[in-house]
């Protein structure tokens, strides 16, 4: 399934500027910004205060155009870059009163959606050497899904489903709601034969039945290590495993050591560590 991860920027930027301007875009709600005459030019640099990895530039130059198409902006990184302490990222001239009002919006996209993409970069990287993929979760800012994935694909980890309509994920709730999880996977194959379908699991057992009603792929839920070499010698690559639940870095090393196929980690996303930047004006 293609997602357009980009679809919803013009939204979410409205959105986000209409919330700090008081319900509609407008200059002249920026109070603070009227102290300055609307004829005075800047320019402006938009620097990082510590290393990470970039993403979100389409939003935060999306936050200035929306005010004012005139503003010039030269990126000097790609989403995805490497960047260091105090490196220029970006280069922008126009109109003070715009720069002033879009700021915090724009840095907001941008520290955000860095912070996911910084750490996702730093895990992915404690996987390498494995055939073991780095999976986001649901677990998003509200109304900012799209753009945390897209975070995620930026820092080099993989998109589980993007929401409830895409695969499958068929949990304790809904298994005791079938009545069991072959009566589960059943279901799901005629509802949508096409789609993914992945059970999650507590125990041996319960992997042991994903298994007979052939799933694609099965999540060990908070299973320790031990427990997970159990599972892969049980599976016998019958099925894709997933392991999620206290995804330490510690674990993600022994995790890429055991023969997963994927990792599933909601911290990427909603434990965010915001990237420190800063605009300044020239």
């Amino acid at each position: 399934m293609s997602i357009d991860f980009t679809k919803n920027i013009k939204k979410d930027v409205a959105e986000a500027l209409a919330e700090d301007l008081g319900g509609s875009v407008s200059l002249s709600n920026d109070i603070t910004a009227q102290l300055v005459d609307e004829h005075t030019s800047v320019t402006a640099q938009i620097i990082a205060r510590e290393p990470g990895i970039i993403c979100g530039i389409e939003w935060a130059s999306e936050a200035f155009l929306q005010l004012d198409e005139g503003v010039h902006i030269l990126w000097e990184v790609e989403d995805g870059d490497q960047v260091t302490e105090n490196q220029v990222l970006a280069k922008l001239s126009g109109r003070a009163q715009v720069i002033l009002t879009a700021e915090r919006t724009a840095l907001n996209f941008l520290q955000t959606l860095s912070g996911t993409a910084t750490t996702t970069r730093k895990y992915v990287g404690m996987l390498a050497d494995s055939n073991t993929k780095l999976l986001d979760t649901r677990k998003t800012i509200p109304n900012l899904r799209l753009a945390q994935k897209y975070a995620v694909k930026c820092g080099g980890g993989h998109n589980h489903r993007i929401g409830l309509f895409d695969a499958f994920l068929i949990k304790e709730n809904h298994i005791a709601a079938c009545g069991g999880i072959a009566e589960a996977i059943q279901k799901a194959r005629s509802v949508d034969a096409e789609k993914l379908v992945e059970v999650e699991v507590e125990n041996l057992n319960e992997l042991q039945e994903a298994i007979d009603a052939q799933a694609d792929v099965v999540m060990l839920d908070n299973f320790d290590t031990k427990q997970i070499l159990e599972a892969v010698e049980l599976n016998k690559q019958a099925c894709k495993l997933e392991v999620s639940g206290n995804i330490t870095e510690t674990r993600l090393k022994e995790l890429a050591k055991i023969g997963v196929d994927f990792v599933s980690s909601g911290a990427l996303t909603k434990h965010v560590h915001a990237l420190d930047l800063s605009l300044l004006i020239e």
